[in-house]
């Protein structure tokens, strides 16, 4: 009897101990919807706090960057005019998070326009201080068949 009762317990212990799926996945919109408005504002102390110190941060031309170049790059002359995100997927597994979505970054330096379709893929973790990005990879869209 006494093992059946350790066990309910052990049960209803884990139950407790996993975090809240649906509050974790709000977490984690809400730190991308962050991190998108720190790079339309140029925000570095925003970027210092959800950019984990071991980011990989790959673009969809192959460049990579570290945490120091993204910002230093945010930073820049080129400036972000919006980060549209479309069909937008999150699975929490713990502390770590994926988020995949189609973005349609537009952006603007000296004067000349460009829009970027991109699928992107986003890992955070989640650690004392909240939700931190720690590797992103872009690439293109495909242009649709030609009809």
């Amino acid at each position: 009897m006494n093992k059946w009762i350790v066990v309910l317990l052990s049960g209803l212990a884990l139950a407790t101990a996993q975090p809240n799926p649906d509050a974790a996945r709000k977490e984690v919109l809400a730190a991308s919807d962050a991190l998108n408005q720190a790079l339309i504002k140029k925000d570095a102390a925003a970027l210092q706090k959800l950019l984990h110190d071991d980011l990989t941060y790959s673009h969809s031309a192959g460049m990579q960057q570290t945490k120091a170049e993204v910002i230093q790059a945010a930073m820049g002359n080129t400036t972000t005019e919006a980060i549209d995100f479309s069909d937008t997927t999150v699975r929490v597994y713990g502390n770590t998070a994926l988020v995949k979505a189609h973005v349609e970054l537009r952006n603007s330096n000296g004067g000349k326009a460009t829009t970027n379709h991109l699928n992107i893929l986003f890992v955070w973790v989640k650690g004392p201080g909240g939700w931190q990005l720690v590797a992103r990879q872009a690439s293109q869209q495909p242009l649709p068949a030609a009809q």
